[in-house]
């Protein structure tokens, strides 16, 4: 890692913008080592959010994994599966760091920001990821969700800045939820006197906004691929000044689609790019990539157990002569069924069902991909501080959502596949709470 110290704390200037200025005329854009012929497009719609790119069957070219099926093949479940008690929890030791956070050599600015937000002892992923990435080495992260991956790949990128404030960083989110959720944490841990700046590249965003953003100047990009790739191909992010590249939940993105882009963008970046994987899972196509691209890594792999080990499973039998939507308010009627989501397969299943939830009087609020951006935000917040009890959404839209104190996840219909099952429940019962999961069937 460069130890020069930087000088004067200005925008860093738009070295991530390609220096051609636009003359708004179809133009001869380089674009990964090859020449194609494109048209500049304004507005904010231009690059569809990842839920509208799945079902419609990808790029317009064609070659992208998305495109290759229409309709995900529908696994059929044993509905045994959806019936389990949850593990009694155990009293587990606590985990005993190696470091605390002043071990780890942080500049004083940033040292006194972590102190002032109570941080003292890591977290496992953070014990083993940080030494390790302020070495300049790359860095595979197994763990599961809310275990303080986001720290664990910010503070060295941040220390990075600070010690030479020419280092530029891209990190890569599956949904613009969880984009937004790290830029959040970044700022967090940033203070005016640094003069560090962020942009979040996700769809359903105004193009304007974040185009200005790049053009300033900025020293890390938070993004999904789909809407970083755009900005790419407008000549707005130049990826031969990335330093420091990272790929959240990169499971995630794997089931949503996103291989080709994330593949293409890993070949574009320079080879000395430091790199860092995080991952609730670990599987083949996840090693493929880090076979690939990964250069000697430092192993953090503390994934524990199933995600779904606390979680009460049970069904939810509707009979003929019975009415779904009544059935469901009953369950939703219970005493102890309090913040809830309830997951279904389409946007037009999930605002049909919000808007029966709340004509039946309950606080429901809807997430899917026909939502604006700030609609999206505002919901989602919502329904962190208990405005709304209940959210209906889709699996795209609700993937990457860390709320607490979830009760229920509730499967208005059968899931597709048990991958999904997983995911979906694994919303619930969550830092020593137990959950509850609901099928109806």
């Amino acid at each position: 890692m460069n130890k020069e110290k930087a000088k004067g704390g200005k925008r860093p200037g738009s070295s991530f913008v390609s220096k051609k200025k636009s003359s708004g005329k179809p133009k001869m854009g380089k674009i990964f080592g090859s020449r194609v012929r494109f048209k500049e497009v304004s507005g904010g719609n231009s690059s569809r959010n990842s839920e509208d790119r799945n079902r419609r069957g990808g790029n317009r070219g064609g070659n992208s994994s998305r495109g290759r099926s229409r309709k995900k093949a529908v696994e059929r479940i044993d509905v045994s599966k959806f019936i389990k008690k949850a593990d009694v929890f155990e009293e587990q030791k606590p985990y005993v760091p190696q470091h605390t956070f002043t071990d780890f050599g942080f500049s004083k600015v940033l040292e006194d920001t972590i102190l002032r937000r109570g941080f003292v002892n890591p977290s496992p992923i953070q014990d083993g990821a940080i030494p390790a990435s302020l070495k300049g080495q790359d860095v595979l992260g197994i763990a599961n969700t809310g275990t303080g991956k986001t720290a664990a790949f910010l503070l060295p990128i941040i220390e990075s800045f600070l010690l030479n404030r020419k280092q530029k960083a891209l990190i890569l989110a599956p949904t613009r939820e969880l984009a937004l959720q790290i830029e959040k944490e970044f700022r967090a841990f940033t203070t005016r006197e640094m003069k560090l700046f962020s942009v979040s590249l996700v769809g359903g965003a105004p193009l304007g906004p974040q185009r200005r953003e790049l053009e300033r100047g900025v020293q890390i990009i938070i993004g999904t691929p789909g809407r970083v790739q755009d900005m790419i191909r407008r000549n707005l992010v130049n990826l031969q000044s990335i330093n420091h590249i990272v790929l959240d939940e990169v499971d995630q993105m794997l089931d949503m689609g996103f291989v080709d882009d994330i593949t293409t963008i890993l070949k574009t970046v320079p080879q000395d790019t430091q790199k860092y994987f995080f991952s609730a899972t670990l599987e083949p196509r996840i090693n493929n990539l880090i076979d690939a691209y990964l250069e000697n890594p430092a192993r953090v792999l503390l994934k524990q157990g199933d995600t779904a080990r606390y979680v009460e499973q049970n069904v939810v039998r509707v009979e003929k002569s019975q009415n779904k939507i009544d059935v469901l308010c009953n369950v939703l009627s219970q005493e102890h069924v309090s913040k809830t989501i309830i997951f279904a397969e389409t946007k037009r299943d999930v605002q049909k069902l919000h808007e029966n939830l709340e004509s039946k009087g309950f606080k429901s609020g809807s997430l899917h991909g026909d939502k604006r951006h700030g609609e999206r935000v505002r919901i989602l917040e919502n329904f962190k501080k208990n405005g709304i009890t209940i959210l209906v959404a889709t699996d795209v839209a609700a993937r990457g959502i860390d709320v607490p104190d979830v009760s229920h996840v509730i499967n208005y219909e059968v899931p597709r596949s048990y991958d999904t099952y997983v995911h979906r429940i694994g919303r619930t019962g969550r830092a020593n709470k137990q959950g509850n999961a609901l099928t109806f069937i």
